[in-house]
């Protein structure tokens, strides 16, 4: 977070609980509210990744965030995790659905058993979460709920389509949540991010070619980073927010 972030008061010593930030967006999130002052949660199955953002956190800051090993297919363990944070930290105020895998597949070679664990990773770990966590936030009073979408479903890009399908039928779980949980002061929204250039997506997916088309149909030609993400993310999770839920929000440079 650069000297220009926005400082949200309403962040300070809230528990915030995040899917997948051990690294890309997810450590930049992670780094984000920590910085706001706010207890951060976090699972992530990438051990190195994780442990050396909470040694770095820690050596910055003097404090750390929390790191939980845990592979959000397992919905037994990913709730548990939940209910621990809420007993051992405090109630969540804040849940974050960041985690999710954008490999690319060939809709002729897909079948039952890919389908449904590309669904147990990028949709269903969603609602077993918000379900975990709004119990919590209902306790307490409110809070924040933020899915992750992806400009793949507005583009109608190919090469992806259980991907696709799940971050589409994020938008239509905030929905539903959003009408479910207002009544008990739980605000949901969809963060859409663009072609967010991350190493995992320089490694495997983008060539300095795909890089430069990407930003010649972008309204700002700019490299959208991680960091551009995070700051969208605190503005859901604060009050100055309050006002608004079942909302998708992209944050994309202009691509889509």
């Amino acid at each position: 977070m650069n000297q220009h972030s926005a400082r949200y008061t309403s962040l300070e010593q809230r528990v915030v609980f995040i899917t997948g930030g051990g690294s890309g967006i997810g450590a930049s999130l992670t780094r984000a509210f920590h910085l706001q002052g706010a207890r951060v949660v976090f699972v992530d199955i990438n051990d190195e990744a994780s442990e050396a953002l909470v040694e770095e956190l820690r050596a910055e800051t003097g404090e750390a965030p929390h790191y939980h090993h845990c592979d959000i297919r397992d919905v037994a363990s990913l709730q548990q995790v939940i209910a621990e944070t809420g007993r051992e930290i405090g109630p969540i105020h804040t849940l974050v659905n960041n985690a999710a895998s954008d490999d690319r597949h060939d809709w002729r070679e897909v079948d039952v058993a890919y389908w449904d664990e590309r669904m147990s990773l990028n949709l269903r770990p969603m609602f077993f979460a918000a379900q975990a966590a709004a119990e919590q936030m209902i306790e307490a009073g409110g809070g924040s709920i933020i899915n992750f979408g992806s400009v793949s479903v507005q583009m109608a890009l190919g090469g992806l389509p259980a991907y696709v399908t799940a971050k589409a039928a994020a938008h239509g779980l905030t929905r539903s949540l959003a009408r479910e949980l207002g009544e008990h002061n739980i605000r949901v929204n969809t963060l859409v991010p663009g072609s967010v250039i991350t190493e995992r997506q320089l490694e495997k997916w983008i060539s300095p070619e795909d890089e430069a088309a990407i930003q010649q149909r972008q309204c700002l030609k700019m490299r959208l980073e991680a960091e551009h993400i995070a700051p969208v993310v605190l503005f859901l999770a604060s009050s100055e927010s309050q006002a608004i839920t079942g909302q998708e929000l992209a944050v994309d440079a202009g691509w889509a």
